[in-house]
C-alpha cells in the first residue's frame, strides 16, 4: 500500500477503527475526516488529470473497433497493474466496426451566389453517399411536420431538422433529451418518405462553427440514407438561405462505412473486499469515444476517475470491507456491447453487485449523484448528505444511473450516476473541441473525489 502522502498514519488508523465500529449505522465525525483526508489526496496527489493527459493526446478518439481503442484497453490495463490491485483482467466483446473515412463535405449552392461550404460531419453508423449526392432540402422541426409535408414534398430531396436544444431548461440533459430524437431516427423517418439524406442541427445549444456527431440508427425494412449533422452555425445559416431560396440544392460527400463486428475488451480493476468480497461496488466509465475529438469529457473522465477512486483507496490505505471494481466500458458510444456483456458475466458467475456508480456527464464540478431508487434505497443515501455538501454533493436525487451499468438492474443493482455541472457539457460532446484542453484539473480531481467518498460511504455502511 502507498502511505508516504501528508495525512498522518495514525489519524488515518483511528479513523478506519473508529469508521467500522461494529453496530454503527449513522455517518460520524471520523466520516467527515476520512472525506476531508479523501479530498485532500484527491487534489493533492491526484492523477487522474495526469492519466486522461496521456490517454488524450497521445491515444486520442477511440472508435469502438479501432486501433486507438485496443491502445486505450492496453493503457488502462497497465494503469491498474501499476496500481498492485488485487485483480485487473479484461473481458472479451464483440463491437461494431464504423469507420468515417476521408472528410465529408457539405457544400449549398445559393443562386447568384458561389458555393457555400458547410461545417459537416457523417453521424455514427450512416452509410456513405457513394459519390457526391446533390439534391435540394426540405426543413423540419419534428417528425410531425415531417408527417404533414408526406412524401410529395419530401422525396428525392434532404430533410433538415433544424430543431434546437431548448434554451428553458436548466438541466441540460433534458434539453438534450428534447432534440436528440432527430438525430437518431432522423435518417429512419426520412427514407419513410423517399429523402434522399437526413441533414440534422447539431445537439449543442452553442452557436459555432463545430459539428457534433453522434449515433443513429436504421429501420433494416427501409432505405438507408446517408445522415449527417451540421453545426449550428451552418443551421442558422441554411435555414435564412431557405426562407427566400427554398429550392436551393445541397451537395453531400461521405466515404462512411461498417465494418465487421471486431473484438475489443472492458478492462476490470479490482480491490478484494475484507469482510464482505462477495458484495461489489462499482465505479466505471466508458473506454470508447467518437474520434472528431479527443474524447476527454465524453468519458475519459469517467474512465481516470474511476481509477483514481481506487488509488486513493491504496494511497490512504483504506482496505474496503467490500470489493471495489473500476470498469472501462467499451462501446457505449454506438452499441452499449460491453455494458451488456458485463452484465450477462456477472449473471454468469454469480456475482452480486450492490451498487454500480457511473461517471459519463463530463468532468466539471461536483454537484451531486442521481439514484435510480426511490423509498428506503434512496433515504439511506440522502441520509449522506451532510458530508458531501460541504464539497459541492449537495443533489442526492432521484434519476437515472447510467448506461452502461443499466443492465445490471435487472439483477437488483442500485444505480447511481455522478452528477457535475452540466451547463457546458453539451459545448464539447461528441465534437472536435472535447479535447483535454477542455477539462479542468481540480474539476476533475474534486469529481474523483466525490465518487470515492460516496463509494467509501456504501463500503462502510452498506445500503440496507
Amino acid at each position: 500500500m502507498c502511505t508516504n502522502h501528508i495525512f498522518p498514519i495514525c489519524m488515518l488508523l483511528s479513523l478506519l477503527l473508529g469508521a467500522c465500529q461494529p453496530g454503527q449505522q449513522q455517518p460520524s465525525s471520523q466520516d467527515e475526516q476520512m472525506i476531508a483526508a479523501i479530498f485532500e489526496e484527491s487534489l493533492e496527489h491526484g492523477q487522474a488529470y495526469s492519466n486522461l493527459e496521456q490517454l488524450c493526446k497521445q491515444i486520442g478518439g477511440r472508435l469502438s473497433g479501432s486501433v486507438q481503442a485496443a491502445r486505450a484497453v492496453t493503457y488502462t490495463r497497465e494503469l491498474m497493474e501499476a496500481l498492485e490491485l488485487d485483480r485487473v483482467f479484461l473481458q472479451e466483446v464483440m463491437v461494431p466496426h464504423w469507420e468515417r473515412g476521408p472528410a465529408e463535405v457539405a457544400e449549398v449552392y445559393p443562386k447568384d451566389a458561389p458555393p457555400h461550404r458547410l461545417a459537416v460531419c457523417a453521424l455514427g453508423g450512416s452509410v456513405g453517399t457513394n459519390g457526391p449526392l446533390r439534391a435540394q432540402v426540405v426543413e423540419v422541426k419534428d417528425f410531425e411536420q415531417l408527417s404533414s409535408l408526406g412524401r410529395e414534398q419530401i422525396a428525392g430531396k434532404f430533410v433538415f431538422y433544424n430543431r434546437s436544444m431548448r434554451a428553458q431548461f436548466i438541466q441540460t440533459f433534458r434539453a438534450y433529451g428534447s432534440a436528440v430524437n432527430q438525430r437518431t431516427q432522423g435518417a429512419m423517418e426520412a427514407a419513410k418518405y423517399g429523402a434522399v439524406g437526413s441533414i440534422v442541427r447539431s445537439m449543442t445549444q452553442t452557436i459555432d462553427d463545430y459539428p457534433h456527431t453522434g449515433a443513429m440508427r436504421y429501420d433494416e425494412q427501409l432505405p438507408k440514407i446517408p445522415a449527417a449533422a451540421i453545426s449550428t452555425q451552418a443551421a442558422e445559416w441554411l435555414s435564412i438561405q431557405l426562407q427566400s431560396q427554398p429550392e436551393l440544392e445541397l451537395m453531400l460527400e461521405m466515404h462512411c462505412q461498417t465494418l465487421p463486428d471486431t473484438l475489443s475488451h472492458n478492462v476490470v480493476g479490482e480491490i478484494r473486499g475484507s469482510e464482505f468480497p462477495d458484495e461489489i461496488i462499482l465505479v466505471g466509465g466508458h473506454l470508447d469515444s467518437w474520434d472528431l475529438g479527443e474524447g476527454a469529457h465524453d468519458d475519459g473522465a469517467g474512465c481516470v476517475q474511476a481509477i483514481e477512486v481506487l488509488r486513493i483507496f491504496q494511497a490512504l490505505g483504506i482496505r474496503p470491507k467490500r470489493t471495489l471494481r473500476a470498469v472501462m466500458f467499451m462501446n457505449e458510444e454506438n452499441g452499449l456491447r460491453g455494458g451488456r456483456k458485463y452484465a450477462e458475466l456477472a449473471k454468469e458467475l454469480g456475482e452480486h453487485h450492490i451498487a454500480a456508480i457511473e461517471s459519463d456527464r463530463g468532468g466539471f464540478t461536483p454537484r451531486g449523484f442521481t439514484i435510480q431508487a426511490e423509498g428506503t434505497a434512496l433515504k439511506h443515501i440522502q441520509q449522506w448528505q451532510p458530508l458531501l455538501a460541504p464539497y459541492g454533493g449537495r443533489e442526492l436525487v432521484k434519476g437515472g444511473g447510467g448506461a452502461d451499468i443499466g443492465p445490471l438492474r435487472e439483477q437488483g443493482t442500485l444505480l447511481i450516476g455522478y452528477s457535475p455541472d452540466s451547463q457546458r457539457y453539451f459545448d464539447y460532446h461528441h465534437a472536435a473541441t472535447d479535447r483535454f484542453e477542455n477539462v479542468n484539473r481540480r474539476e476533475l480531481q474534486m469529481g474523483a473525489a466525490m465518487i470515492a467518498s460516496l463509494v467509501y460511504l456504501i463500503d462502510q455502511y452498506g445500503l440496507k
